[in-house]
Formats: structure tokens, C-alpha cells, sequence
């Protein structure tokens, strides 16, 4: 039997690009929540960022740092977390935020993925041939996953304070008998 949870946060994932972060920051904002990037805490852990950790070190070296960063997310309380895109396609990265948070997966289509981050450089796994292509292949990979979140939002034709009032109304539904503003 599963212990009851505690939601004490809300946990944002997704693709790369999704608008976890936008959504995150003004969901964060409308419930004096803190606001916490779990890229930006492994970035000032290494002392550099995403793309050249991924260059120096490898990409298994940087999931070990985000390994790190959510399990020490556990014990925080009123934080809205914007993870990187890998983290809620890890089973026990997203059962460690399900401990504390409610999971809210931002889903969108690959096509619009791709209208997101055609133009920025600083996305490791998409320096590569065929950037569309393989944001089709990991979505597939990782979207068993994704499903497991508490929430699915579908971010496609959604605009930001749309998403962030949804996230809103799912987390005063789950949280009202713990932190429920």
C-alpha cells in the first residue's frame, strides 16, 4: 500500500521547450511560491552550463548532478520546480517529486516542440542532423512516462497564464488539506 502523499510543491515537466519554466515562474509568482530551475541548480553546482557539461563530462555525468538536485528538492516546501526535460521521463526522479509535489507534465506536439527551439543552440540533444526527427524519437521514449504525471496539460494552443491557472486550480484541488493558499 502506498503512504499518503504530501503535496507540498508542484513540480513542472516536460519536453525541452515546453514552457516549464514561463509557467513555472508565474505560477511560483501567483502563489508566493519560491521558483526553483533544477537546470539552473545543476549549472551553478558545476560552475557551467548545460551544453558544456554535456561537452566536458557526458550526459551521464549530468544526470548524476540532476540526480542530486531533485532528491535535495525533497526537502523543501512551497517551490514550484521547473525540471529539465529528462527528469519526468526518469521513473525515480518523477516517484521522488511525486513524494512532495503534485506532477504536472506540458505536453505538446512535436511539431510545435520544434517551432519552440529551432532557433536556440544551447539544447545538447538537438545538435544533431535531423533536430525534428529526434525530438519525435525521445517524446516517443519518454512519453510512458510523462503519462505517469498527476496532471496532463496539453500546452499546444494553450497561452501561458492559461497553463499557469490550471496549474493553479489542479494544485489547490490536491494540496487544500496541506498547503492550499
Amino acid at each position: 500500500m502506498t503512504p499518503p502523499r504530501t503535496i507540498r510543491n508542484i513540480a513542472l515537466i516536460g519536453f525541452m521547450g515546453s514552457g516549464k519554466s514561463s509557467v513555472g515562474h508565474l505560477v511560483a509568482a501567483r502563489l508566493g511560491f519560491a521558483f526553483v530551475d533544477t537546470d539552473h541548480l545543476i549549472e551553478a553546482r558545476a560552475g557551467s552550463r548545460i551544453a558544456e557539461i554535456f561537452e566536458r563530462h557526458g550526459e551521464a555525468w549530468f544526470r548524476a548532478l540532476e540526480r542530486q538536485v531533485v532528491d535535495e528538492l525533497e526537502q523543501r516546501d512551497r517551490c514550484v520546480i521547473a525540471t529539465g526535460g529528462g527528469v519526468g521521463a526518469n521513473p525515480e526522479l518523477l516517484a521522488s517529486l511525486k513524494r512532495h509535489a503534485l506532477v504536472v507534465c506540458l505536453w505538446m506536439s512535436p511539431d510545435k516542440l520544434w517551432q519552440r527551439v529551432r532557433r536556440q543552440t544551447h539544447r545538447p540533444l538537438l545538435q544533431v542532423p535531423d533536430p525534428p526527427a529526434r525530438i519525435r524519437e525521445l517524446l516517443a521514449q519518454r512519453q510512458p512516462v510523462y503519462r505517469q504525471a498527476d496532471v496532463l496539460l496539453n500546452a499546444d494552443n494553450r497561452r501561458l497564464p492559461q497553463m499557469a491557472a490550471q496549474v493553479i486550480k489542479q494544485f489547490r484541488l490536491v494540496a487544500r488539506d496541506s498547503l492550499a493558499p
